[in-house]
């Protein structure tokens, strides 16, 4: 495929067969994830995968996250414990979590230049996993916020920022093409300075 086709081809997975893929293929997807633009060369992405008994803790910190915000009772009741059972079995079953954090920075601009730079370094691996075969869904979901599962997966939250964890692996099925909205809608060409 060329560039153009990929971009254009491209889907988000939510459904991975159980085969894992090989490490040396993630260093390579990810090696084309570091040619994304970054100011100063900082490459200020830093990567946790976590695959086989390595997803269960992992899996645990986000049950105890869904746990202390609400969002899953903590008790001891069969349908909570259902509900456990059931989210994480959902999230074992995908073969890699890529958790992809990098360092804070107290000043506004450095930090939006980092983040800008770690999301390029997320496309440019989720275009280049297609190009292996290999599909991505870009999570950002709300234990990323939560401090003690930062704790919890071994950083410090007062120092890193997570930008997203990539949910990876072989498709078990690929969504059909969704039409997007006309460019034109979107563009706006300024040829001349706008009298004030």
């Amino acid at each position: 495929m060329t560039i153009l086709q990929t971009i254009r081809e491209r889907r988000s997975i939510h459904n991975f067969k159980q085969i894992n893929i090989k490490n040396e293929i993630l260093k390579e997807i990810f090696t084309y994830g570091s040619y994304a633009p970054t100011h100063h060369m900082k490459e200020p992405w830093n990567l946790k995968i976590y695959q086989d008994d390595g997803k269960r803790a992992f899996v645990e910190a986000i049950i105890n996250s869904y746990q202390r915000s609400g969002m899953i009772k903590n008790d001891e009741t069969p349908q909570t414990q259902k509900t456990i059972a059931s989210i994480s079995q959902f999230l074992l079953d995908i073969p890699h979590h890529a958790l992809i954090y990098f360092e804070k920075e107290d000043n506004l601009l450095r930090y939006e230049e980092l983040y800008a730079s770690v999301c390029a370094f997320i496309q440019n691996a989720q275009l280049a996993a297609w190009e292996y075969g290999v599909g991505m869904l870009w999570t950002i979901t709300p234990y990323m916020h939560d401090p003690e599962f930062v704790k919890e997966i071994g950083l410090d939250a007062n120092k890193m920022k997570i930008a997203a964890v990539m949910q990876m692996g072989y498709p078990a099925d690929i969504p059909k093409y969704k039409e997007r909205v006309p460019i034109e809608e979107k563009i706006e060409f300024v040829s001349e300075l706008e009298q004030q």
